[in-house]
């Protein structure tokens, strides 16, 4: 036996080897997976029960002072939506998914904010959530806006005892307009938004992240008829104040904005709808010796927010 054994160790020539797999088999395979991600483990199979129940319960309808809930759909957008902080309940990702960057980031910020559910669905799944949308393998439901009333906006400026500085949107559509007017009224020390309930902008995941985080800390109150909250401020003192093309009065030369004052600002095609502008106290028009026709409401707000600030200051 001793003999055979030194001839075979003797043995010239090319040997069979393992063609570098054993040195692959010890390579790492980057930090382990969630509980809920790992195939096979008892917080998976809950978590896939859970997906499948979602996916089958229609979801909620929007009630009084809440929208309803929506979904942020692709890996780009689900991470984007984690970086600028959009508030989120649960992050969808499919079984067996390609583990790229965007993937592992998303994972991570999850669990870094807490509080989010993380689910594993099958594809067929998450298509019928999103209907059929190209999803990637990442959906992240946001929960419905809870909205403020607007009463409670001046309510809340006066417990501080500070004259109200409110904006109103009347007619405007696009979510990063109202994320963008948000922003604004929190830069300038203002109390919060006003939006109709119908046809126009809502506190969507593309408002929140124009809002740069702003939405956080800036209450946005829903009105189910914009001109009887404006009568009902003007009621309580408020003045209200109306941007227009046309406007009698230039921004610099009111003096109303050193008070309690409530700023409408219109679509940028058609401003201020009739209704609404009959009921201002004030309609006030921005210079511009550029010539440009019309500004955004984001930017619209902006200007009158900051001139605003300016005479408090």
């Amino acid at each position: 036996m001793a003999a055979n054994n030194r001839r075979m160790s003797g043995k010239k020539g090319a040997q069979v080897g393992s063609g570098g797999q054993r040195r692959k088999g010890l390579e790492g395979k980057g930090p382990t997976p969630p509980a809920e991600m790992r195939k096979g483990h008892k917080k998976n199979r809950i978590a896939g029960a859970k997906a499948k129940q979602a996916v089958r319960r229609p979801a909620p309808r929007g009630r009084g002072g809440k929208s309803s809930s929506e979904l942020v759909v692709g890996r780009n957008p689900v991470v984007e939506a984690l970086r600028e902080g959009v508030p989120a309940s649960t992050l969808y990702v499919q079984q067996f998914i390609d583990n790229d960057e965007r993937v592992r980031e998303a994972l991570q910020l999850a669990a870094e904010r807490g509080g989010i559910n993380l689910m594993e669905a099958p594809r067929p799944e998450l298509d019928r959530m999103t209907n059929g949308l190209n999803h990637q393998g990442l959906v992240l439901q946001v929960p419905p806006y809870e909205y403020a009333h607007p009463e409670d906006l001046a309510s809340a400026a006066y417990d501080d005892g500070e004259d109200p500085l409110i904006v109103a949107l009347d007619g405007v559509t696009d979510p990063r307009n109202l994320g963008a007017v948000v922003r604004s009224v929190s830069a300038f020390g203002g109390h919060g938004v006003v939006v109709p309930e119908r046809r126009a902008a809502g506190m969507t995941a593309g408002a929140w992240k124009t809002s740069a985080g702003t939405a956080a800390r800036t209450p946005v109150a829903r009105a189910t008829n914009l001109t009887r909250a404006l009568e009902a401020y003007k009621k309580a003192g408020i003045v209200v104040v109306g941007l227009a093309a046309d406007g009698e009065h230039e921004i610099g030369e009111l003096e109303a904005l050193q008070g309690p004052v409530v700023i409408v600002v219109g679509s940028e095609g058609k401003g201020l709808s009739r209704l609404v502008g009959e009921t201002c106290d004030f309609r006030v028009r921005i210079p511009m010796p550029g010539g440009a026709e019309s500004l955004n409401a984001g930017v619209a707000a902006g200007i009158v927010l900051y001139e605003a600030a300016r005479r408090r200051g």
